[in-house]
């Protein structure tokens, strides 16, 4: 009797601590994004800016040697860019502080090559700080691109350019900020002007600009800051410009030099990276970088831009979309306009979740705290989990009435990870499961996942997870 009575007691411990087990949050699975990280990706779109001397020489890179006098700008307005970003949907903007011809935008102690020997405002002008102002006049998020290859500096290539470079970056970030990210981009070295040398010089950039103090400057006054580009990022290039993240896309990264421009790689990241390295898409509404008259027809349209939102945000990565500001100093109006209506019709397409009146099951719930029906919840703190050690589950709604839809949003939540490798749609209707044929493959999902296929009539959908590593936890499901 005893020992009876000491076995029932031990099954009723052990099964008491798998429910607080199950109660209780699932273990991360490595690695796992910073909070700086959480809050990045939840922007998802935001603009960037490329204005200068190109502008007004109609040239995507300048040599170096186009006079600081052909900058002028007759209509100049910071806060025309930032209310037609904002009405666009954009969470920020960064801004060309300098391209590669060196030309800089405020008025810098290292280089007369600067907006102050322009006739803009008779050399008083100082454009990172109009755009600073506007941007928080109107709560949009400030960032800055300076261009690590200068093809105007005379001590480009040696020693004593770095010292300049880094001058360059203190009085940035410590007059303007603070700064959501900073861009080092990736063109270095070749053909410049080099303060009239005229010739190629070639630099090894892992080793010559010393990243990692340049990364710790902008730390120093904006410790949020998202770094692109260099040997220390906290985000990665998504290895082109054509506004295309991979279906298949992994926040996982490894950091090695090497990897870190394998175009290949960069477009789908590492089921096994070992680092949290996010992907940004950067594309321009036109085809060019900076303004040409000759693309004003050549704008991209509603239809392109939604594409495009689709293949980025859509694949688990943040759109930057540049906007090539005008000689007059104004985005123009097609774009503008083109801009405003993507957002409407981006809002527009998950407006009404379709899913929300559903009766939700899952084939496995951690516990009550977790239950399949926080996937309705517009709260991204609250998610569906499964017990831990399983590779499989499946989560089925059920429509009050057959439904007709044609899109579906999936979120896990990755602040524990990144996790499904693969998951399937089918549907419900006239008394038989059917496969959901989408236009691309069902992989991963990570911080957002947007699938697009045939409209269908439906009395239920259900969402097969067919392999995950570490626990399930999805936070959000909206069909439309």
């Amino acid at each position: 009797m005893r020992y009876s009575k000491g076995k029932g007691w031990l099954v009723t411990f052990l099964i008491g601590l798998l429910a607080a087990s199950c109660a209780r949050a699932p273990q991360p699975s490595y690695p796992i994004p910073t909070p700086q990280q959480i809050e990045w990706q939840q922007l998802e779109t935001y603009a960037f800016i490329h204005f200068g001397l190109n502008t007004f020489n109609n040239m995507e890179w300048g040599y170096g040697d186009t006079p600081a006098s052909t900058f002028n700008p007759t209509h100049l307005d910071c806060e025309q860019w930032v209310l037609t970003l904002k009405a666009a949907g954009m969470k920020g903007v960064i801004l060309t502080a300098k391209h590669h011809d060196g030309f800089c935008l405020w008025p810098t102690e290292t280089t007369d090559y600067s907006i102050k020997n322009s006739p803009y405002k008779n050399g008083k002008g100082d454009l990172v700080r109009e755009l600073c102002d506007a941007c928080k006049k109107h709560g949009l998020k400030f960032g800055l691109y300076l261009s690590p290859w200068d093809r105007h500096q005379a001590e480009y290539g040696r020693e004593g350019y770095v010292s300049i470079y880094y001058q360059q970056i203190q009085e940035l970030v410590s007059n303007y900020g603070p700064l959501f990210e900073f861009w080092f981009d990736g063109a270095n070295g070749g053909n410049g002007w080099y303060g009239g040398a005229n010739e190629k010089r070639s630099i090894v950039a892992e080793h010559y600009y010393g990243y990692a103090e340049a990364r710790d400057l902008v730390w120093n006054y904006s410790l949020d800051a998202m770094i692109f580009g260099g040997t220390v990022p906290t985000i990665r290039w998504i290895g082109n410009e054509d506004g295309i993240a991979d279906a298949t896309q992994w926040c996982m990264y490894k950091t090695d030099f090497q990897s870190l421009n394998d175009e290949r790689s960069l477009g789908r990241g590492f089921k096994d990276g070992k680092a949290w390295l996010p992907a940004e898409v950067d594309v321009s509404i036109r085809p060019g970088w900076f303004y040409h008259k000759s693309e004003d027809s050549l704008v991209k349209t509603v239809a392109q831009l939604e594409d495009l939102y689709f293949n980025s945000v859509g694949h688990n990565a943040n759109l930057l979309l540049n906007f090539p500001v005008n000689q007059e100093g104004r985005i123009p109006s097609i774009d503008s306009a083109r801009a405003v209506e993507w957002h409407h019709a981006v809002q527009d397409a998950f407006s009404d979740n379709l899913l929300k009146d559903c009766t939700v099951t899952a084939s496995n719930v951690r516990s009550s705290r977790f239950k399949p029906t926080n996937v309705l919840d517009e709260d991204y703190e609250k998610y569906w989990a499964t017990e831990d050690g399983l590779r499989h589950a499946e989560l089925v709604f059920e429509f009050p009435k057959t439904t007709t839809l044609s899109r579906l949003m999936l979120q896990e939540y990755v602040p524990l990870g990144q996790n499904v490798e693969a998951f399937y749609l089918d549907y419900y209707f006239n008394g038989k499961w059917l496969p959901v044929e989408t236009n691309e493959p069902t992989t991963t999902i990570g911080y957002k996942r947007l699938v697009r296929f045939q409209t269908i009539r439906a009395d239920k959908l259900r969402i097969r997870f067919k392999t995950f590593k570490g626990t399930l936890c999805l936070s959000r499901v909206v069909g439309s």
